[in-house]
């Protein structure tokens, strides 16, 4: 290490190429990559699923498995070549100055261990340090990741942690040897959008502190805009842009990271007058690349016979510092030029009450965990006093963080689960207590559902066309076989599927085509309510788009009511026309989209918007980190549901929160909020987003 100077770059990749052998052949991940981090830098490493963001941070850490192999180019760290490093040095190396985080945290704990054992660990292997002494770093570094009471923390098992907890003890763990580099994968992908804020706000301190250096992989632009200083955007396997963070923002040079940027609601992209622009067709599978320019098929600015000629290398953009695109037109283009004309829509007028929710109550027993069920029962008071409507063509979204009472709601909706008390009217027509086996067909086809994820909702052994047929059938729809066979082939047209699909196998289909296909299937019995549950976050940004306008076009063709269940208040932002925000089983403000992201706010939306993370230079936000982790639907505070975290309390006299559950207050236009705060503090509430002037 004594050639190393401070001042040269901690991790420098030169032309990476990257390939898995399989029994068949050889399949390129990552080709010709090259990437550069200076030392105390946060380099964010950008892209959809499968372009090779991740391979690339395992090949620093040399851990590829035993089918991949770097086939070209150099890895050094601090000037050694990982690439040609025994094992013996790598074992070094890894741990004590090279850690990762990767994006499920329990992946890297040992539920059989206490977490103090855990983190004192790190040191006592890497450095031989004294067993007393480890267990005082590891206190101090609990402490440095902000987790309250750390010597509880120390001695509890990670069950007994929250997620985003968790998260903390693995970074923690990472910082316990003090690395020069830190690789993080996704970190916060699983997390709650506030607690995901605190971990940033955590990761940018911690890097100051200890002067770390960072490879930030994340798929989510406005993360990348708010921890990091440079940005590597990568497309099939390949860098395609690189440069400062801001400058790659504000004076993009590579047509996909445009498109990167029409495909997310940024402030500003409304579902009717602009709407997002999704890239057309896929992204291209590693043995199908195509000749030239990867990004070429999909690109506005493709010459046929330049583009494609031959490989295309990095060239520097001369008006930027340190900037780099894989494009050969980038001067030619007309960065400035407004979008080509988009369609535009009316407003989906809306019709009438379709769906009424009158207090409805949702509540759990629990034993209260004695061997054999021995214990005193315990309520999970899931939803509390639910009321609210929604109209014909109306999109509501309902959001809040994961616990706050949202699936328990749709779960309740669709006849899963039986409400504890209330009403669910539908259209005129009771069915609050009416399971899903008593629902009439009419009812059930009615009212359907898109899930999170379209993995685990398609049967892997039926045909695409057969699963929509057998929907068909439930639903009662045709009268004949060649009738449904011609509906199915309809509902593919609907969602923007070619026909020749109906006979692929889920496998066969990429993530964005699967959820597709599980849209398809919602509306194969003329679905009049559809229940979207977190539809779009298991997706890339680019399909993102693409299925969000898909749902929005079948509104407005059918008059379908979408409750959106959702934590990325961007998207909401974007489709919805009302606004319903939840925390701990309560509805604690509805309103129209506009009244929701203006204030007043309640306290909790206020936080939830300040933490949503915008990839645009000119937006300025208030922070509002909150403190503490969301209470126990088991075991919820006392008077308000809100007030263990609320930054606004003091200003509530008589410290009526701690006693009293707010009642809904009425403002002006139907806007409704749960919450103590006189009327003054809510006059002098600021915006927490704000848009500088160009």
């Amino acid at each position: 290490m004594a050639d190393w100077n401070p001042t040269d770059p901690i991790l420098e990749i030169e032309n990476l190429s990257i390939s898995f052998f399989t029994r068949l052949r050889e399949i390129p991940a990552v080709m010709d990559f090259s990437c550069t981090v200076l030392p105390g830098e946060a380099m964010g490493l950008v892209g959809e699923s499968g372009c090779g963001k991740s391979t690339v941070a395992l090949a620093v850490m040399r851990d590829l498995g035993k089918n991949g192999r770097i086939v070209g180019g150099t890895i050094k760290f601090k000037g050694r070549d990982l690439t040609t490093m025994s094992e013996d040095g790598l074992r070094q190396i890894r741990g004590s100055e090279i850690a990762m985080i990767y994006q499920e945290p329990m992946a890297s704990l040992n539920p059989a261990m206490k977490i103090g054992a855990q983190l004192a660990e790190v040191p006592m292997i890497h450095q031989g340090m004294a067993k007393d002494a480890a267990w005082a770093l590891a206190r101090q570094i609990v402490a440095d990741v902000r987790l309250p009471d750390p010597d509880r923390i120390l001695h509890a098992y990670p069950h007994q942690l929250s997620g985003g907890q968790q998260q903390r003890i693995v970074i923690a763990m990472a910082l316990m040897s003090k690395p020069a580099l830190l690789i993080l994968d996704e970190p916060t992908t699983a997390l709650d959008v506030t607690v995901e804020a605190g971990i940033v706000d955590l990761v940018k301190d911690l890097g100051e502190k200890y002067g770390t250096s960072m490879l930030f992989i994340s798929h989510n632009l406005g993360l990348v805009l708010e921890v990091c200083d440079r940005i590597t955007v990568m497309y099939s396997g390949e860098a395609v842009e690189t440069g400062a963070v801001a400058e790659v923002f504000d004076t993009m040079r590579h047509p996909y990271t445009q498109a990167l940027f029409r495909s997310i609601p940024l402030p500003g992209a409304d579902k009717n007058a602009h709407p997002l622009v999704a890239i057309p067709g896929n992204f291209p599978l590693p043995h199908e690349r195509p000749k030239g320019c990867n990004f070429g098929p999909r690109c506005d600015y493709f010459v046929e016979g330049r583009c494609n000629a031959g490989d295309i290398p990095m060239l520097p953009v001369p008006e930027g510092h340190r900037h780099d695109s894989r494009c050969l037109r980038f001067a030619e283009i007309d960065w400035h030029a407004p979008i080509a004309a988009r369609k535009t829509h009316a407003k989906t007028p809306v019709g009438e009450v379709v769906l009424r929710m009158e207090d409805l109550r949702k509540y759990y027993e629990v034993s209260g965990g004695g061997l054999f069920g021995g214990g005193a029962k315990k309520v999970v008071k899931a939803n509390e006093t639910l009321s609210f409507e929604a109209r014909a063509g109306e999109t509501l979204a309902i959001v809040g963080e994961s616990g706050c009472g949202k699936s328990t709601f749709a779960k309740v909706l669709m006849g899963l689960e039986t409400a504890t008390s209330g009403k669910i009217m539908l259209y005129d027509r009771d069915i609050q207590n009416t399971p899903i086996e008593k629902r009439n067909v009419d009812t059930v086809s009615g009212v359907q559902m898109v899930f999170q994820n379209p993995f685990d909702t398609l049967n892997p052994s039926m045909s695409v066309g057969r699963q929509i047929i057998r929907a068909l059938e439930i639903f009662g729809q045709g009268s004949s076989d060649a009738e449904r066979r011609n509906r199915m082939l309809e509902l593919l047209d609907l969602v923007k599927l070619p026909r020749a699909f109906a006979e692929r196998m889920p496998r066969q289909l990429s993530g964005g085509q699967k959820q597709r296909v599980g849209i398809a299937r919602a509306f194969a019995g003329g679905a009049k309510i559809v229940v979207a549950d977190e539809p779009v976050s298991a997706l890339d940004v680019s399909v993102q788009a693409a299925v969000t306008d898909l749902l929005m076009d079948i509104q407005r063709e059918n008059g379908t009511t979408l409750l959106f269940i959702s934590h990325d208040l961007s998207i909401v932002r974007y489709l919805s026309d009302r606004v319903m925000v939840m925390y701990l089983g309560h509805v604690v403000e509805l309103g129209s989209t506009d009244q929701v992201f203006q204030p007043p706010y309640h306290p909790y939306t206020e936080a939830l918007l300040s933490a949503v993370p915008i990839a645009d230079t000119r937006v300025k936000k208030q922070r509002i980190v909150l403190e503490g982790d969301i209470p126990s639907a088991m075991n919820p505070p006392p008077g308000c549901p809100f007030q263990t975290r609320c930054r606004w309390k003091s200003q509530v006299p008589g410290g009526l929160c701690d006693r009293e559950v707010p009642p809904m207050r009425d403002l002006a236009g139907g806007h409704q909020i749960k919450c103590h705060l006189p009327a003054e503090v809510f006059a002098r509430m600021e915006p927490v987003i704000k848009i500088a002037a160009e």
